[in-house]
């Protein structure tokens, strides 16, 4: 069953949830970040340094996993010079001025990343895009193309491949989903170019080959995705773990993924993948599991590549039986 939790949005980038059940979302070109409680949808605050220009602008947003006593909520912003990583304080009213905790990721009209999620060890992981410069993915002292992993300050986690440095993985092209299974692992969805999308399965220090591959590689120094797509069957953004299982959003292919991974090591013959609402909703961004048990999906038709419907952009709410 699906139902419709919030209409009229401007681009919907990303969804988080509170500890009280509540949700913030945020508008990618407005910089407007909401907070959605019991289907009425309510601003919060505003990122005004926020550049929105082709796939820039206010992307990523994280929940501290010690909300509770910090009150912290994390907002992945493009701005003139960079993109960049703030924390703002959420009082339960309004979203105070953000701080700056990371900068200098690069940053262009294209392949800016965004994704944020917390770990299970409690570190921010950052998903970054290589904003349309294809060397700065395998440069390992540029922030572009990686996924980036810290601590709740913005400091290199201790534990990195580089202590010194907040990179984690390398090689990626343009990050925009990030999920941890039930066993713990770290999926991440990723725009291939002109032959395939990616699911990758991420590990400390690995190098996922772009832009000297594009899907699997053959090479063994670097790591061939776990599963590919077409690339307009998926332009994958939004990932998420639910029910024992990924879920996956489509922009081009404007469909839902359901992507089966097993318990043991993954072996690419045991991965399937099944698919849902195939051009129903229009452009698929992003995908939540909710507290109640349900998934909620946004729709992208007003980010300039899409054909919205008079309530769109939407917020989706899906059961799964």
């Amino acid at each position: 069953m699906t139902g419709t939790v919030a209409s009229g949005l401007d681009t919907p980038w990303g969804v988080a949830f509170l500890p009280g059940g509540s949700a913030l979302a945020n508008e990618r070109n407005t910089g407007r970040i909401v907070e959605i409680t019991d289907g009425e949808v309510r601003e919060v605050g505003r990122v005004g340094e926020t550049l929105a220009q082709g796939e820039s602008g206010l992307l990523g947003i994280a929940v501290s996993p010690t909300f509770d006593t910090d009150r912290f909520v994390y907002l992945y912003v493009t701005t003139g010079s960079d993109n960049r990583v703030l924390r703002a304080v959420f009082d339960g009213t309004t979203l105070a001025e953000p701080e700056v905790i990371l900068d200098g990721i690069p940053a262009g009209r294209i392949h800016d990343g965004g994704r944020m999620i917390f770990g299970p060890d409690g570190m921010l992981y950052v998903a970054t895009g290589e904003a349309g410069e294809r060397e700065l993915a395998q440069d390992p002292e540029s922030l572009g193309g990686k996924i980036l992993r810290i601590t709740g300050d913005g400091e290199p986690a201790p534990d990195n491949p580089d202590p010194a440095s907040p990179v984690y993985s390398l090689g990626h092209r343009n990050v925009q989903g990030l999920a941890f299974d039930g066993r713990g692992r770290l999926w991440a969805s990723e725009f291939g170019q002109n032959d395939v999308d990616e699911l990758n399965l991420v590990t400390a220090g690995a190098n996922y080959g772009w832009p000297v591959t594009e899907g699997a590689g053959g090479s063994g120094e670097f790591v061939d995705p776990v599963l590919t797509w077409p690339v307009s069957q998926a332009s994958p953004s939004g990932l998420a773990w639910f029910d024992g299982s990924l879920w996956m959003a489509g922009l081009r292919g404007e469909r839902l993924w359901r992507i089966d991974i097993p318990d043991t090591d993954v072996q690419d013959t045991a991965v399937t993948a099944t698919d849902f609402f195939v051009g129903e909703y229009g452009r698929l961004r992003t995908v939540v599991a909710a507290p109640d048990g349900s998934l909620w999906l946004t729709t992208s038709n007003r980010d300039g590549r899409g054909s919205p419907a008079d309530d769109d952009d939407r917020i989706l709410r899906i059961e799964i039986s």
